[in-house]
């Protein structure tokens, strides 16, 4: 009898001992797994942080139109290159990540700040399409397909589900690929009309864009402001008078999104200047504004130089380490003195 209770007890502390075995070769199995997922996560994300390469605008237009086999026509190769820009944040390694909940997309901000630069451009061009471009007149009415493609790229950006970003912008890119073939097979009913008072409005947008953020990479050591409270200064004894500045300084966490927001910015208007170069290409000639445009491209290219410091250094402006935001904003604000000569040239009867 005392030897069955002691195999019954050594059977259980058997079983015990083979259950325990299995629960610790689980665990290790999970603590693996979850090593692996995360080392395969920060491999993807240091492949997804690439920034897309430029593209030639000329070749990429030719390309389309000889696919399509058509003649390209006057704003063929804007209304491809806005296309081409919409799809690359979308197609590009990784995906369109502003909206990712997973990793390694989560814990990217370089390039989901890349993002928001290019899609803000891509939204005021779509705007100055519909608005200006397509439209002979203030009577004029709106072209079908643009009145569906500007809204779908202001859909909101961080959406996931029910519906995804994706799916609305990839709406707004059909779109667009309706209206530039309507523009080379339907020309009476799809118009592009390549006027110097459409160029210059979109151009009034692009000077706002570009100077803020000229400003808020500027930002990045402080800059002194002037407090709003000077405006309320008397008049009595301006020799005592004294100005009062706050100091404004961009966040350090936030200094490279702003560094990658300018990048995409500048991305995104090197692109379209290309194009409009070749549509609005008589109209500059016109107003003797070639070289205004030249200038401009000339310095957003600077501005897509490569990086070749894994961070973004913040040095001062004359210290002993580089500073990467001044020198994009040296870039954006010297592009952004040209559009403005631009304006000035297309404004000139």
């Amino acid at each position: 009898m005392l030897n069955r209770v002691k195999l019954f007890f050594q059977e259980r502390k058997a079983d015990a001992d083979d259950y325990a075995g299995g629960g610790r070769k689980i665990v290790k199995v999970i603590l693996a797994l979850v090593v692996l997922y995360f080392l395969v996560a920060l491999v993807l994300g240091f492949f997804w942080s690439d920034e897309p390469d430029t593209f030639s605008v000329r070749g990429h237009s030719n390309q389309v139109a000889e696919n399509m086999q058509v003649e390209p026509v006057t704003g063929f190769t804007t209304a491809t290159t806005l296309i081409k820009v919409a799809e690359t944040i979308l197609e590009k390694p990784g995906g369109y990540l502003s909206n990712d909940l997973t990793l390694p997309g989560v814990w990217l901000d370089n390039i989901p700040a890349w993002e928001y630069g290019v899609l803000v451009q891509l939204r005021d061009m779509s705007r100055a399409m519909r608005k200006d471009i397509s439209r002979s007149q203030s009577q004029s009415s709106e072209d079908r397909d643009l009145v569906v493609a500007e809204p779908q790229f202001h859909f909101d950006s961080g959406s996931w589900a029910l519906p995804s970003t994706e799916t609305e912008y990839r709406s707004g890119i059909k779109a667009l690929k309706s209206y530039r073939d309507r523009l080379v097979q339907d020309p009476p009913n799809a118009k592009f009309f390549a006027r110097a008072d459409n160029l210059n409005n979109w151009l009034a947008d692009l000077e706002t864009r570009l100077g803020s953020l000229s400003r808020a990479l500027g930002e990045s050591v402080g800059k002194g402001s002037v407090k709003d409270s000077i405006s309320q200064t008397g008049l009595e004894n301006p020799l005592t008078e004294s100005i009062e500045m706050d100091d404004v300084r961009t966040p350090w966490t936030k200094i490279d999104d702003v560094f990658f927001e300018a990048r995409g910015t500048s991305w995104a208007v090197l692109h379209l200047f290309r194009a409009i170069e070749v549509d609005f290409r008589k109209v500059l000639n016109d107003k003797n504004a070639l070289a205004s445009a030249h200038q401009v491209i000339i310095e957003l290219e600077g501005t897509q130089g490569e990086m070749w410091s894994p961070v973004i250094l913040n040095g001062s402006g004359y210290g002993v380490l580089a500073n990467h935001s001044l020198t994009m904003a040296a870039y954006i604000s010297r592009a952004n003195s040209a559009i403005s000569d631009l304006r000035s040239l297309l404004s000139q009867g």
